[in-house]
């Protein structure tokens, strides 16, 4: 957007939205938090009453303002979480293969597909987007509609706004949620989102709902909130089309490097013709030519070791949605995914401590059954899996950095 479709914290922006680069932070699935409760703020209603002027001078009327307003509530948690980084550092391998690709999100998507067929082709005939695709971004962006935030938005932007260190951006948002109370497309109740803002199957924030939001079922709102997931991935769908999406083409193709290949010829700023990256002596995985899709960019998320990706138009349409390299290849790989196509084939890399996703997993299955339980074997050393480390590091004498690594992974399968 342009105005960026959704409002990304400072730890997930390194990432470019949801997403990750290899080694850059990233907040593990969003668990099912407890409901934010407004605390009294005197400056905050001090705020609210001067924001008035401003709200009706920008044409949203007293009938509208004064119930929202009157309704918004200060919620600390929002600001805690907008200062707070990223917690987990994410490998590409975590990305795909424990969040964005996950066996869970394919098997998800896939009812979801069957479910939703119809409507889903419908929205593909209109607007030109594979219904993969679309499903695919409903599935990374609120698990095909069970996770679409449960925080009310006037609140949270308005709270966001008065707090003044992203203040301009989130007045805007605040502007837009109350021009959607105006137009009627739903109410203040329902009016719920993400602690900042993004709402709905597919979290648009306000502005990018201002702009491309469509009412698909024809009944007068374009209501991305309601269990009815058509205004919402008709939206997706919009969105994307206008941001320039070919249906029929590839987002891209996993490659395999020659021996001696240069990556410094790598990045989205060095972009050939397929038959000049054929020249090069990169192939499919199958050893066969790549299809010419127009031009194409190398990508190495994963680094010089690691997978291997031609990327076309559409990926760079994803990244409108999105602005991650990990996040474009989570929605294109489902995409494929859904569609039959089979994994990643090049070799993941390892994290900084030299351990895969599975290694990680073992050594958190391997520390529970030891009596350090880690709450959760999902691969990921937040919080409680270093907490665990410690005290199993503490209880054999060793060095309590809450850090893991290959040689402790061979303790804890020897028992030691």
């Amino acid at each position: 957007m342009d105005l960026s479709r959704r409002y990304l914290v400072a730890g997930l922006a390194a990432l470019s939205l949801s997403g990750c680069m290899g080694g850059v932070q990233m907040s593990a699935p969003a668990a099912r938090a407890a409901p934010m409760r407004p605390e009294p703020n005197p400056a905050f209603d001090a705020w609210k009453a001067q924001f008035r002027g401003r709200g009706l001078a920008a044409g949203i009327p007293a009938s509208v303002l004064d119930p929202a307003l009157n309704g918004a509530g200060f919620l600390p948690d929002v600001i805690a979480r907008d200062r707070r980084q990223a917690e987990f550092t994410r490998t590409l391998e975590d990305y795909i293969n424990a969040i964005a690709v996950s066996d869970e999100r394919i098997a998800g998507g896939r009812t979801a597909l069957s479910r939703h067929g119809a409507i889903l082709r419908a929205i593909e005939a209109r607007y030109e987007v594979e219904a993969e695709i679309i499903t695919a971004v409903w599935g990374l962006e609120s698990r095909y509609g069970t996770e679409r935030g449960d925080i009310p938005v006037i609140s949270a932007v308005a709270t966001l706004a008065f707090d003044g260190r992203r203040g301009a951006f989130f007045e805007s948002q605040l502007l837009a949620a109350l021009r959607i109370l105006q137009r009627g497309d739903t109410t203040a109740t329902n009016l719920r989102g993400s602690w900042a803002g993004a709402m709905g199957h597919t979290q648009f924030i306000p502005t990018t709902y201002q702009e491309y939001a469509v009412d698909f079922t024809g009944n007068g709102r374009r209501d991305i909130w309601a269990d009815d997931p058509a205004d919402a991935l008709a939206s997706a769908a919009n969105y994307l089309a206008r941001m320039g999406w070919r249906r029929g083409q590839p987002w891209g193709v996993e490659v395999r490097l020659p021996e001696g290949f240069d990556t410094g010829l790598a990045g989205r700023g060095s972009t050939r013709g397929v038959g000049a990256w054929a020249g090069l002596g990169l192939r499919d995985m199958d050893g066969r030519a790549v299809a010419d899709h127009g031009p194409a960019s190398l990508i190495l998320p994963d680094g010089p070791r690691g997978p291997a990706f031609l990327v076309f138009r559409n990926f760079s349409v994803i990244l409108r949605y999105n602005n991650s390299e990990f996040y474009a290849i989570g929605i294109g790989h489902l995409a494929d995914r859904l569609r039959g196509g089979g994994p990643i084939r090049g070799a993941f890399q390892p994290d900084r401590f030299g351990l895969r996703l599975g290694e990680r997993q073992e050594m958190q299955r391997l520390l529970t059954r030891a009596g350090f339980d880690t709450q959760g074997v999902d691969g990921v050393i937040g919080p409680n899996s270093q907490a665990a480390i410690r005290a199993y590091q503490q209880s054999r004498g060793l060095s309590a950095t809450g850090q893991p690594s290959q040689a402790m992974l061979e303790q804890l399968r020897r028992g030691a």
